[in-house]
This record gives C-alpha cells, structure tokens and sequence, in this order.
C-alpha cells in the first residue's frame, strides 16, 4: 500500500511538473528583434502602444479625432510609458529568470513556482496601470466618440464569437 501512495504521489508530481512546464513554454516569448515600442510589459500584445491602432487608426478610426485629442491621447500614452518603465523592466527581468530556471537537464519547480508568484504581483501593477491608461484616454473622448467607440467594440466582439473579452 505504501508503495502505491508514493507512486501515486510521483505521478501527481510528474503531471504537475509537466503541466507547470508547459505553461511556462507557452508563456516564452523570443526576445530577439522586441522593444519596448510593441507593447509595454506585454511583448508586443495588449493596448500599450496603441493596441487600439492609435490616434490615427485602429478602434479610434473614424471618431475624427482633433488635432487637440490626439495630441492629449500622445500625451497620455508617453506618461504612460514613463510611470511604467520600471514595472516593464522589472517584468522583463523575471520573465529572463523564469527561462533560466527552465533551461537545462533539470527543472527547478520551487525557484519557477517562486519567480511566477513575483511576476504575478508586478503584472496586478501594470493591469491596474493599463486600466487608468484606458480611463484617461477615454476621458478625452466626446460622448458621440465614446458611443461610436463602444458601437465598434460590440462590432468586434461580433465578429469574434465573444473571444478576446476584458
């Protein structure tokens, strides 16, 4: 019976370790040709950077933007950049000590499990950051923009069978 319970034990811990283990290969990114102009603490994905096609295209495509929106929306976006700069960065290390811990012949499921935990508290930061990005951009909007942008985001849902959801 005792042999059981340890085999029972080592299969649980085998599919766990797997488990972990492919979730963290889904989650790398290659790092080679990303900068910070894709997407801040994101690689690429997510509103940072105008994800929603910037001033000029994208989601804000068709509100008819001025001149003085669009400056406000650059505005906005570059102190953005700047207040998450240390987060972005700090993301960015923890993610490189995630792939160090899964490099090589062995797998270090503490220092993995460990280096997640942090990266899960700094990526809270930047989601709350982002939401006061999305918050401040739309409060240079109109209401007709912000309905027209609304009628745009419904259009999109639509389309993709209500994937991609915030």
């Amino acid at each position: 019976m005792k042999k059981l319970g340890k085999i029972k034990i080592l299969t649980i811990s085998a599919l766990s370790a797997i488990a972990l283990a492919g979730s963290i290969a889904l989650a790398q990114t290659a790092t080679t040709g990303q900068t910070d102009k894709q997407g801040p603490g994101r690689e690429g994905r997510g509103p940072g950077h105008w994800g929603f096609g910037g001033p000029e295209g994208g989601m804000f495509r068709g509100l008819n933007l001025t001149d003085d929106q669009k400056t406000k929306l650059q505005q906005i976006h570059q102190s953005f950049d700047e207040r998450t700069k240390s987060l972005r960065d700090q993301l960015s290390a923890k993610r490189q000590e995630l792939r160090q811990a899964n490099q090589g012949d062995t797998f270090n499921e503490a220092l993995a499990t460990q280096k997640l935990q942090e990266m899960a508290g700094l990526q809270a930061k930047m989601m709350g950051e982002e939401f006061k990005l999305r918050q401040e951009m739309m409060s240079v909007l109109t209401p007709e923009q912000k309905t027209q942008l609304e009628q745009k985001r419904a259009e999109f849902k639509n389309k993709r069978g209500g994937r991609f959801e915030r």
